[in-house]
């Protein structure tokens, strides 16, 4: 069943992440400029985001299975406008109905992981499905490029939308919700009792909401959040391949390859991460410095006049932000067991909405630099190295969790 939610989380990053190489087409087919590509791409992450509380209300109130066999036809109907869109406004259109049916994708398995496995497996298991999880990207690489340069753009989204049915599919056919292991497994029980536990209604849900947000340290963790995978997917999912095109005068095809390195890198790092877990005790400390690392990277990105200096930056980039995995853990340690669905949805919510709102600003960001004759990618990389360290300092002076006793 795990396996099932994850092929549909692959197909979600495929999604995420398709404008790092088909942004070269699509500004030749529609004559976008930056701050348009960055709309286009910005609005699948604002659509995927926006939908994280109603798809964790979904999940509690009726179940992961129903939640993600609802949702997941619009991401099959998203593809299939996108193929036909003849405008850059039906383009945009298409990107938010998949962005709507992506919403419950990686939420599902992170929900089914915290109620199936004990806790200390959490950030073990979650690292395994991000890593499962980027099989997604490597689509979006090489292969992306190639089938991009020989059939044309609108091919790749034919393909994503057949490859959608059939994880919807497997996903009608594989996931089911036993009744006796849905609630007692979470918290590392496996009591008969506890798992009739009604599923809560959609006023509580709600106000579960509001709780979450009144707890002092959730600031902090969204904060955060907000800006750390927002970095990764607005250079791989965004930049990539205009800057290694324009900076750097190469191929298409060279960008794919480029992206499926960044594929292979994300396949291993999340798994990695997840093993060198610092513990409840400790990573809360890492959290706090390990971002400054990329901060670092993405500033010598921007000065970057080298090629392999900055591919270099680019990997170390793909291998740093396997440390994103200690965040769920942290998400999981610091609110109680019966708000796992909620807070995850919350988190969620937080670094999607992350993730539009960078690249709208870098979009922003780029187009102020040429108007002011100053290279775009420097004003782009500058501006991604500055949110990262304001979030970074967000989680660091904010309040933290209570320790448990």
């Amino acid at each position: 069943m795990l396996a099932a939610l994850i092929g549909c989380f692959a197909l979600s990053q495929a999604y995420r992440t398709t404008a790092g190489i088909l942004s070269v087409p699509l500004i030749s087919q529609f004559g976008l400029d930056d701050r348009q590509m960055a709309v286009v791409a910005g609005v699948f992450h604002l659509a995927f985001g926006s939908m994280q509380l109603l798809m964790g209300i979904g999940i509690d109130v009726f179940g992961i299975r129903r939640t993600i066999v609802i949702a997941f036809p619009l991401t099959i109907a998203g593809a299939a406008l996108a193929a036909l869109a003849p405008s850059p406004a039906v383009l945009i259109a298409s990107q938010a109905l998949i962005g709507i049916g992506c919403a419950p994708a990686f939420l599902v398995c992170t929900v089914f992981i915290a109620r199936h496995f004990p806790a200390e497996k959490f950030a073990a298991m979650s690292g395994l499905a991000l890593g499962m999880g980027g099989l997604g990207l490597i689509f979006t690489g090489t292969p992306l490029a190639w089938l991009a340069e020989h059939f044309g753009w609108r091919a790749c989204f034919w393909v994503l939308s057949g490859l959608s049915l059939l994880g919807w599919v497997m996903i009608y056919l594989r996931v089911f919700e036993p009744a006796a292991l849905a609630v007692g497994t979470a918290t590392g029980t496996s009591s008969p009792a506890r798992a009739t536990t009604a599923r809560p209604s959609l006023l509580a849900s709600l106000k579960g909401y509001g709780a979450l947000l009144r707890m002092p340290h959730t600031a902090g963790i969204l904060a955060l959040v907000f800006v750390g995978y927002a970095s990764f997917i607005s250079l791989r999912g965004l930049w990539l391949a205009p800057l290694l095109v324009d900076r750097f005068g190469q191929s298409l095809i060279f960008s794919g390859n480029v992206a499926l390195a960044l594929s292979l890198i994300s396949l291993f790092a999340p798994s990695l991460f997840g093993r060198m877990d610092p513990g409840d005790a400790r990573r809360r400390y890492w959290l706090m410095a390990f971002p400054w690392s990329l901060v670092l990277l993405f500033v010598l990105l921007a000065c970057a006049s080298s090629l392999t200096l900055a591919i270099g930056c680019i990997i170390g980039v793909a291998i740093c932000m396997g440390y994103t995995v200690w965040q769920y853990a942290d998400v999981r340690s610091a609110y109680p067991s019966d708000m796992t669905g909620r807070a995850m949805a919350l988190f969620t919510m937080s670094m999607f909405l992350g993730v539009a709102f960078m690249q709208w600003l870098s979009g922003q960001a780029a187009s102020w630099a040429e108007q002011h004759g100053h290279e775009k990618y420097a004003a782009v990389f500058g501006c991604i190295a500055a949110m990262i360290a304001a979030g970074t300092l967000a989680y660091t002076l904010l309040p933290k969790p209570a320790r448990k006793p």
